[in-house]
């Protein structure tokens, strides 16, 4: 049985299938499986005029609000309960904070241009029921970004599966989902970044099956007067999380285990106990350079050595 890489650009990251099988099989399932994620991007894109996503956010202001599919409806009904779940920190209103922050300019923006933006976050105000959404207020927006990566990589996997293959791995920019270990058993091996030397690494998880996904404050950041402002910006305040510089989770799906690692950088200095108290599969490290986590004996383990190496691709 022999392993097929298949490698392309979508939802703005680079991306990787890696599936075991008769390569003319594989070749047809890679094609419907970029088919299904091209569908997704087509979807829910915000930077698309065309999308749902924008429809949605077009329609703010409008009591009639917009009638939502089968597969929409679940993904926000996930997001009503993320939000419930993580206290308001997980929140798909919050998009709109992209509007003053930009990190390639490499510019804090001023408290109040921030704070003006704060009364239209708040999943709280929106109208969801019965397929039908509401943005009950102009200027109001809802971004699927935050967590349809994860949902299309484990969706990605399971059509994999449904196809007929039961050893691969689905890379999404780094969101990850298993088809199945290798065909000998093996699991697949994940390189995970030190945040103060991403192109080193800090330990390699072992996944069969199920998905992992990290959110740092490494990528995606700026650096302005010595301070470091990440990319993950917390709903109530406007302002970048502090606390924790990086969260890996391996989870039972990648949808699963995004949003555990957004949500424990949302809680900050507290995001590490927050994981050990839900018995998480996570490693983290904290601003400080401690690694916690219930997954922290793999890097001690790795020790000096594992600093000293380039990060590895998740290996055949």
């Amino acid at each position: 049985m022999q392993l097929q890489r298949s490698t392309f650009k979508a939802m703005g990251s680079p991306c990787e299938l890696r599936l075991y099988g008769d390569p003319a099989h594989v070749a047809d399932v890679a094609r419907a499986a970029q088919a299904e994620i091209t569908r997704l991007e087509a979807k829910y894109s915000r930077y698309r005029d065309d999308s749902l996503a924008t429809r949605i956010n077009r329609s703010a202001g409008d009591p009639a609000g917009v009638q939502v599919d089968d597969e929409t409806a679940r993904l926000l009904d996930y997001a009503a309960t993320a939000w419930r779940e993580s206290e308001g920190r997980f929140d798909v209103t919050s998009g709109i904070l992209r509007r003053v922050w930009n990190f390639k300019a490499g510019r804090v923006p001023a408290r109040a241009e921030v704070e003006a933006l704060l009364p239209l976050i708040g999943w709280q105000k929106v109208g969801w029921r019965s397929s039908r959404i509401v943005l009950p207020q102009r200027g109001m927006e809802i971004d699927f970004g935050g967590y349809v990566k994860e949902y299309a990589a484990d969706l990605v996997a399971a059509k994999c599966r449904e196809l007929g293959l039961r050893h691969g791995l689905v890379d999404l920019g780094g969101d990850l989902a298993a088809v199945g270990p290798h065909p000998d058993g093996r699991p697949w091996r994940i390189g995970v970044r030190d945040p103060r030397a991403p192109e080193r690494a800090l330990a390699q998880l072992a996944l069969f099956a199920g998905g992992v996904a990290t959110s740092g404050d490494y990528e995606r950041c700026m650096i302005v007067d010595g301070v470091r402002y990440g990319h993950i910006l917390d709903p109530r305040s406007g302002f970048p999380a502090r606390g924790l510089a990086s969260v890996s989770v391996i989870a039972s799906a990648c949808l699963v285990a995004g949003t555990l690692t957004t949500c424990a950088m949302l809680r900050g200095a507290h995001g590490g106990a927050w994981l050990d108290a839900l018995g998480a599969a996570a490693l983290y490290v904290e601003e400080s350079g401690r690694v916690g986590g219930g997954l922290a004996a793999l890097a001690r383990n790795r020790g000096a050595a594992a600093r000293e190496q380039r990060v590895p691709e998740a290996p055949a």
